[in-house]
């Protein structure tokens, strides 16, 4: 609906359709209007722009894209439209044009974009931030002088946008999700990778953990030195003659030129526990030193960031037990790192489980004291825990209730679900809302 209203108000007609009645009732009612897409004939439509969660090409294509794509008519969504508009006549004659910094991979996007954000805010510079978090790109109010926009774009959504042209884009890290939309993990990948491929953008800042990582950034860069191209790590030392941000055992550092130009404790951080977090936090610290921020500027920023909800989010303490929300951690990769942040964990885990399980998390549960788990995949879970202590629980209710009166000091009661929440609740933000609910209740009776 926000690119209908964009569109009309850039001038063009609109002809607008949804394969949901409730949908299509909502849309009427703000008067947009309808037109069946099913029956269209083509030969009057400019192009076709379509919701980022519409296939267009594995598993199978919707067929109202099927039957724009044989007529010829072009295929765009609203990240493509957003970067064709961007730039205007008015703000060529800015003194400072704005820019925009857009995130992509497969863990950690919002919590980076979000810290962008936030010390971007701390630094007093105009920003805005949209795109797969908060606002709709083309919902932003119109750019300032000097501002910068950032976003955080699903692989969905950079795969079908016919422009993307960021001034600093960020790949944090690739493990296998949405493989079916993409038709494997090498499409899924090519699906990132057009962010930095189609627009070249002035600055890339690449997570270099995995390999897909390491061959993005050799792609990019034109030589050993080249500084258009920021190498992040969390977790091992990046050498050599370029610019390398990298965090180890908990403090971040940055080297141009093979020479250290400064270092952050990120220890005592309380809005990024964790290597996953240490990472994010190597991304937003790169994009804001290619933005000119000072790196105490920086350092202070992150110490006052809080933390996005459901991601790592501490929402209580009780007599040194800490509660912590992590139901943003639908997936196996997700867990693990949530799970790797934490020394002592009483873990609520379950929902509707993915494709093998939890099994893969046998290597990071050495630090769960007990498990608690819940929802659809509750028992199929408990037979992949091997010596794991555990109990079936069922409810969110029942497992924070179990947790906090089993907890010692020290632990920390963690909801990392490793699963999706459709079978108790309609997404996570829900599952976390209710873990919350229950964290307070239990503190409320202390």
């Amino acid at each position: 609906m926000a690119t209908c209203a964009a569109l009309s108000a850039g001038g063009a007609e609109v002809l607008a359709w949804d394969d949901s009645p409730e949908s299509r009732a909502r849309a009427e009612a703000a008067d947009i209007v309808l037109h069946d897409l099913t029956r269209e004939d083509w030969a009057f439509i400019a192009v076709l722009i379509v919701s980022p969660g519409i296939p267009h090409l594995y598993p199978h294509p919707n067929p109202i894209i099927a039957q724009a794509m044989m007529a010829g008519v072009p295929v765009d969504n609203d990240i493509g439209l957003f970067f064709a508009s961007f730039a205007t006549e008015e703000t060529a004659e800015f003194d400072q044009p704005p820019k925009v910094v857009a995130v992509t991979g497969s863990n950690g996007k919002s919590t980076t974009t979000a810290l962008i954000h936030h010390i971007l805010q701390v630094a007093g510079r105009p920003v805005q931030m949209a795109g797969n978090i908060g606002t709709g790109v083309l919902s932003i109010d119109p750019p300032m002088d000097g501002e910068v926009v950032v976003l955080e774009l699903s692989s969905y959504q950079t795969d079908l946008a016919r422009a993307l042209t960021p001034d600093v884009a960020v790949f944090t890290n690739l493990t296998p999700d949405h493989l079916d939309r993409h038709g494997g993990m090498g499409g899924y990948f090519a699906a990132k990778r057009r962010l930095f491929a189609e627009g070249g953008p002035d600055r890339a800042v690449i997570g270099v953990d995995e390999p897909e990582g390491v061959y993005l950034a050799s792609q990019l860069g034109q030589a050993p030195e080249d500084a258009r191209v920021i190498r992040i790590s969390s977790g091992q030392k990046l050498a050599g003659p370029g610019w390398n941000i990298f965090a180890r055992k908990g403090f971040l550092a940055e080297f141009r030129r093979g020479k250290q130009v400064a270092a952050i404790d990120l220890r005592t951080m309380p809005g990024l526990p964790g290597a996953h977090n240490h990472q994010n936090a190597c991304a937003a610290y790169a994009v804001a030193r290619s933005l000119g921020l000072a790196p105490k500027l920086i350092e202070t920023a992150l110490a006052t960031f809080a933390g996005l909800p459901h991601r790592s989010q501490l929402v209580g303490e009780r007599d040194g037990v800490r509660f912590v929300n992590d139901s943003k951690a639908t997936n196996v990769d997700s867990a693990a790192k949530a799970l790797q942040a934490f020394t002592k964990i009483r873990w609520i885990a379950g929902g509707l489980g993915k494709e093998g399980g939890i099994s893969a998390l046998q290597p990071h549960l050495g630090a769960v004291a007990k498990a608690y788990l819940i929802g659809h995949s509750a028992r199929e879970f408990a037979l992949q825990l091997g010596d794991t202590p555990h109990a079936i629980c069922e409810t969110m209710a029942q497992a924070v209730a179990l947790a906090a009166a089993e907890a010692e000091a020290g632990d920390v009661v963690l909801l990392a679900p490793a699963a999706a929440s459709f079978d108790q609740y309609p997404d996570f933000e829900k599952r976390g809302e209710d873990f919350v609910a229950q964290v307070g209740a239990v503190l409320a009776g202390a």
